[in-house]
């Protein structure tokens, strides 16, 4: 039933409900027991244990795990009880489930969030009787009594209002409070932000007094059909999940293969099979960089924790990189990019423009100022204004620029004609000093026709047809300039009982506007430098929000605007086709939010939403990155986004792009330091295998260099400063491989290099130095000490000497710690049973030394020449 469309009369029918008594008590619980309490059903919390064991489910974490079982066995096998490996391995496999349930946290808490914003109580008539009930136990078919103040509890059509008004903003976006009239039958398609005759569960009555009779409850409301998308809609993976899940794909299959491969070659060769086993659980423990996901979550917790010290608070770990990689943020435009504070901005009289100071328009701004019902409580800074926006910036102007003549002395108000939808006006009566004025506010082009002069210099002159038309051409234009008008008219009266509205003194316009935050237009621009598109999504009037987005330069000529009823019309291809060139959506619902968001998401671009109101939380769960505001952003708002803006502030959103950009510019630097050492281990192991040479390396020499002396550089990596032109590169494609650029290949050529070295301190040490344990003990100090010089290389495409050797201070520590740790495992000679190793003499020192300082050497090299051939390539 589309009760807007029909009258308060056919409502009541088709509900089987009286407009003067309500429904009898009898059938309100019959009702209630068919249709359920008037309340938002939730979606059940994953069960920890569940959520644990999810964690398990990625490739790389199974081939582990697998590794453990084999590890395990092996031990058991050899009798010697050495259980350190697999013990090490599930650790590490454990600890990482830890995390990752610690940081999995998701939009569950939006519906409790909902579930708040229902009124906890409502007036209800039932058997002809007013009575209060829990909001919960309303019916269709009830009739409610509203009044300024009240949280309005569940969707009904208006029956009697009287200068009733609500605020939708959290729910439609409409940064004005709507007017209502029980007297208006609409179409059949009025948008949601549009349905004048109706009240909207979850919104608030700002002014008058209304009743109601209840359509839908709960569930079937219009803020129960939000928390329906929230169940439904599932978050999407970040790129950084993806390109991760693709790489550890990669590495899981490769390090299978290699696995096979090797047990074969040793089945073949006749080797004993649990030799081939323990060779195999060497290969799985080289190939997979078992630190990977712990570090990454470390690095993005670091990140995580720099953004938070810079207003922006992160509930998903991943979630960081993805906004980095935005190549479009479709944000809210009341409270986003405007102050959500209706401010006066213009003023006018029939004479022109007045100046905001100027002794005219303070007469205009204080009699205005009476015909407003805001409170003020407390002076200057501590000033608190309390009422209906448009009122309060009236109210604020004229407490900000008092008449010079002006008493301190409070004015009483000694009649009222309050504010109706139907007149468009409000007058009240007041004696302001020793006069007593009647004063009139209202529409421009209604107030208009009640005036018979206009205030000159103080002077009630008559109004001419020429006049009265240059006034209505001064509204037009301040409405084109998407500001919010009223007129304001006095008359002198002799006493409070000649109030009419009528034969009014014109005194002039004032022109107000939610204005867009100061921070705004340099973070669009910042955007656009980035490649960013910036897109303006509005339950708001499409001139309004075109307005606001030229002045932020969102839009320009060559980009378009389109309603929410226009979307309505079009198919999903043909709003793909015209998110090409839109950048303003307007008088748009939560579905429309939705379906803009995938439009773009289907074009393969990632998708950001910023957004505070109820209205955009399911747009916030849907998009690759939501966006909520901390301050003005409701609970439902933040509960469904990833990263929260705990000031509010848009310039905020580009502070959070640089950062992770740099993030994952940085988790591209770990991975590529990771690799590229695991791939030199592999082939330690391989071709030493292949050659038929005995194994170089042990398990758990493997485990002390992934997890100890990569992990602690991999890290300080992790937090490497931005580089300079971070926000002038444009943004990562969503398809784009994390081995793209020739990152691959320079992966594989370092690795081949990294084992090569690796081979030649083995068969030094095995025929020229000492033999097998002195020849593995070099090995394992060489591989080791190799990739700790390594991180280093890594850190910049520039020479290491030109962006500091010191410059990083975590990385300085790690060097310095990895080291230590290193010499110390082989120079302790309790830990030689351990780690399977001897004491080396200085000698052999001298060659492990030599052989790990050879990456700097060359990669250095490397550097220099190509800076060489970068400028003389730009030279030409």
């Amino acid at each position: 039933m589309n009760a807007h469309s029909l009258s308060p009369v056919r409502v009541a029918k088709a509900l089987d409900s009286s407009l003067e008594t309500g429904l009898s008590s009898s059938r309100a619980r019959a009702r209630l027991e068919k249709d359920g309490y008037n309340k938002l059903d939730s979606k059940k919390n994953s069960n920890i244990i569940i959520c644990f064991f999810k964690q398990f489910a990625n490739l790389m974490v199974i081939i582990l795990l697998i590794a453990t079982v084999i590890s395990f066995v092996t031990a058991v096998y050899d009798g010697e009880g050495n259980y350190a490996e697999p013990i090490i391995i599930l650790l590490i496999v454990i600890l990482n489930a830890i995390v990752g349930v610690v940081q999995e946290n998701r939009a569950e808490r939006a519906l409790a969030e909902l579930q708040k914003l229902a009124s906890p109580s409502a007036t209800v008539i039932r058997d002809g009787k007013k009575q209060k009930i829990p909001a919960e136990e309303l019916v269709r078919g009830d009739l409610i009594v509203l009044k300024a103040g009240d949280m309005i509890p569940a969707d009904g059509r208006l029956v009697s209002a009287v200068g009733f008004r609500t605020r939708e903003s959290s729910l439609t976006g409409e940064s004005a409070p709507c007017e209502k009239s029980a007297a208006k039958i609409l179409p059949e398609r009025t948008p949601l932000a549009e349905l004048e005759n109706m009240v909207l569960s979850s919104t608030v009555a700002v002014s008058g007094h209304a009743t109601a009779i209840v359509t839908q409850t709960g569930m079937d409301t219009q803020v129960g059909k939000i928390a329906k998308m929230l169940n439904d809609e599932s978050a999407p993976q970040t790129p950084l999940q993806k390109r991760l899940a693709a790489a550890g794909r990669v590495l899981g299959i490769g390090a299978v293969a290699i696995c096979g491969v090797i047990f074969l070659l040793g089945i073949l060769r006749r080797s004993p099979v649990m030799e081939s086993f323990m060779l195999s659980v060497s290969l799985a423990v080289a190939a997979i960089p078992e630190g990977l996901p712990m570090i990454v979550t470390v690095v993005l917790s670091m990140g995580v924790q720099k953004m938070a010290k810079r207003n922006a608070i992160v509930r998903n770990l991943t979630a960081v990189e993805a906004l980095g990689s935005a190549t479009v943020i479709c944000s809210d435009k009341t409270g986003t990019l405007t102050q959500n504070i209706m401010s006066v901005t213009k003023l006018r009289s029939a004479e022109g423009e007045l100046a905001l100071n100027c002794e005219k328009a303070r007469k205009l701004l204080n009699l205005a100022a009476l015909c407003c019902n805001s409170t003020v409580t407390g002076n200057g800074s501590k000033r608190t204004v309390t009422g209906e926006p448009t009122e309060n910036a009236i109210v604020s102007a004229a407490q900000d620029h008092p008449e010079s003549q002006r008493s301190d002395a409070p004015v009483r108000r000694l009649a009222e004609i309050p504010f109706t939808s139907e007149r468009k006006l409000m007058t009240v009566v007041c004696r302001p000093g020793s006069d007593l004025i009647q004063v009139t506010k209202g529409a421009p082009d209604v107030l208009l026709k009640k005036c018979t002069k206009y205030d000159k210099n103080g002077i009630a002159v008559p109004l001419t047809p020429g006049i009265s038309n240059s006034v209505m051409s001064c509204n037009n234009n301040l409405a084109d300039d998407a500001l919010r008008v009223i007129a304001v008219a006095y008359r002198k009266l002799s006493s409070a009982g000649d109030m009419a509205e009528k034969e009014l003194t014109f005194l002039g316009l004032i022109g107000m506007t939610d204005p867009p935050r100061k921070e705004a237009l340099p973070a669009v621009e910042t955007c656009k430098e980035a490649g960013i598109i910036p897109v303006m999504i509005t339950g708001d009037h499409i001139v309004t929000a075109k307005a606001i987005a030229k002045k932020l330069k969102i839009s320009d000529e060559n980009s378009t605007a389109v309603t929410g009823s226009e979307i309505d019309g079009m198919s999903d291809d043909e709003l793909k086709r015209c998110t090409e060139t839109c950048r303003v959506f307007a008088r748009v619902t939560p579905e429309h939010k939705m379906r803009i968001v995938k439009a773009f998401q289907s074009r393969g671009m990632t998708a950001a939403m910023t957004g505070d109101g109820v209205n955009d939380a399911p747009a916030l769960k849907t998009a690759d990155i939501g966006c909520a505001m901390g301050k003005s952003g409701t609970d439902v708002a933040k509960g469904a986004a990833d990263i929260i803006l705990t000031d509010d502030n848009f310039a905020t959103i580009v502070n959070a792009v640089a950062m992770g950009r740099g993030i994952y510019d940085n988790i591209k630097k770990v991975i590529h330091f990771l690799l590229s050492c695991n791939i030199g281990e592999i082939l330690v192991i391989l071709v030493s295998t292949l050659i038929g040479m005995p194994a170089p390396l042990l398990p758990v020499q493997l485990l002390w260099v992934n997890l100890v002396t990569d992990a602690l550089p991999a890290m300080a990596l992790g937090v490497e400063k931005l580089d300079s032109d971070i926000m002038r590169r444009k943004p990562i494609p969503r398809s784009e491989s994390l081995f793209a650029h020739g990152l691959g290949v320079n992966i594989v050529l370092e690795g081949i290099f990294m084992g090569a070295i690796t081979l030649l301190a083995y068969t030094v040490g095995l025929y020229i130095l000492g033999g097998l344990n002195v020849a593995r003990t070099m090995a394992f100090a060489t591989l080791s000490l190799s990739e700790i010089v390594h991180a280093n290389n890594v850190r910049s495409e520039r020479s290491l000497f030109k962006i500091g050797l010191f410059s990083n201070k975590k990385m300085l520590a790690a060097n310095l710690i990895c080291t230590t740790m290193q010499i110390a495992v082989i120079a302790l000679p309790a830990l030689d049973p351990v780690f399977g190793t001897v004491l080396l003499n200085r000698t052999q020192w001298l060659a492990v030394a030599a052989l790990s300082l050879l990456p700097l050497a060359v990669f250095e090299t490397e550097k220099a020449a190509k800076s060489i051939k970068l400028r003389r390539g730009k030279s030409r």
